[in-house]
């Protein structure tokens, strides 16, 4: 958890932290049981009214931050409930805000957001699937979270007035769950091929990549606080690894290179969280798009969790390797954060191409 009395948080935010610490975790079972089970637990806490409607950045990266140091899922299926009904909270008509959004926030409808194709994934201008004048979707998409779970979809796809968005119940005729996707880190995931499905149009036609990237403008900063909370599980367990372990005679702790370790492991997260915050601030209280904040947040967030994550597998030997072990987890959900949402080489791009902008 960040450290509340910096200048980003209000009382509320505070308010809000304490309000997650006191929320449990449901019994684990299979997958998508498991998710499910998530979701519902969350709403009936009351946690996921935070995902909809006006969206507070910085309470969205206190929860993923916080649920990610306590369990990949449960951030997993905050930040979808947020992520895949984030275009209505944004766009949606007041019918449609009011038809999927109240059960989205008590945990009765799952959401998922449906962008990436075979073929496009960060080129989103590549995008093949194709809508008609009239809603009809046909095309594939893929590697989309909570497929095969979710309840209805935001999907975007190559219409005549351009890409636009659209919403899809997932009893849609026409859509099918074409294939599960495992992955080293399992989450419900799937590739959904579409059949002249019907859909309803979100936002204005031909303003789809308005949608999409204003969508991912509010959560990409969440992306990094997420990999922050990894990180700091990661730097916790490495402290009490090194406090408790005896090496050449000596607590492991008092070596210089295991000191030298874990100086730049706190301080990745240290930075890290500065970006995340100061991103998620700029978003809520100066307003207006912050793809450069949010992108270097991003960027530095999931790429330091994943050298800190590292550092801690060495630190714990043999054993980091090991099966159930926190910090073998760990370093398989991370991995992931490094790609989807927009992969580092991508946010690199976006930083450099503001950066000459500003410059110009």
């Amino acid at each position: 958890m960040p450290d509340l009395r910096w200048p980003f948080f209000s009382q509320e935010h505070r308010d809000f932290a304490a309000e997650l610490a006191a929320w449990e975790l449901p019994p684990e079972g299979e997958l998508d049981a498991y998710c499910r089970a998530l979701v519902t637990s969350l709403g009936k806490a009351g946690l996921l009214r935070h995902c909809v409607g006006e969206l507070d950045v910085r309470t969205l990266c206190i929860a993923r931050e916080t649920l990610a140091h306590r369990d990949a899922l449960a951030d997993f299926a905050f930040a979808m409930q947020g992520l895949g009904s984030g275009a209505i909270s944004l766009f949606g008509t007041d019918e449609q805000k009011e038809r999927y959004l109240p059960a989205v926030a008590a945990g009765e409808k799952i959401a998922a957001f449906a962008l990436s194709e075979p073929e496009a994934g960060s080129d989103v201008a590549s995008m093949a699937m194709t809508a008609t004048e009239d809603g009809l979707l046909s095309g594939e998409k893929t590697w989309i979270s909570n497929g095969g779970i979710a309840d209805f979809y935001t999907v975007f796809a190559r219409a005549p007035q351009g890409i636009s968005a659209y919403v899809v119940d997932a009893d849609a005729p026409g859509l099918e769950v074409a294939e599960r996707i495992d992955v080293i880190a399992p989450h419900p995931l799937a590739r959904l091929r579409f059949d002249e499905v019907p859909a309803e149009p979100l936002g204005d036609p031909g303003r789809g990549m308005r949608v999409a990237l204003a969508t991912l403008d509010v959560f990409r900063s969440t992306v990094g606080a997420a990999a922050l909370g990894m990180a700091r599980r990661a730097l916790d367990e490495a402290l009490g690894r090194v406090r408790s372990r005896t090496l050449f005679g000596a607590p492991m702790a008092q070596l210089p290179l295991v000191q030298a370790k874990l100086a730049d492991m706190a301080l990745d997260v240290d930075a890290s969280a500065l970006l995340v915050y100061r991103a998620a601030w700029t978003r809520d209280v100066l307003g207006g798009r912050v793809t450069r904040e949010a992108a270097m947040a991003k960027l530095h967030a999931t790429e330091a969790a994943q050298r800190v994550i590292d550092a801690a597998v060495q630190l714990f030997g043999g054993l980091g390797v090991t099966v159930g072990e926190t910090v073998e987890r760990l370093y398989r959900e991370i991995r992931a954060l490094r790609i989807y949402e927009g992969a580092s080489e991508v946010q690199q791009l976006i930083i450099a191409r503001a950066t000459l902008e500003e410059e110009a």
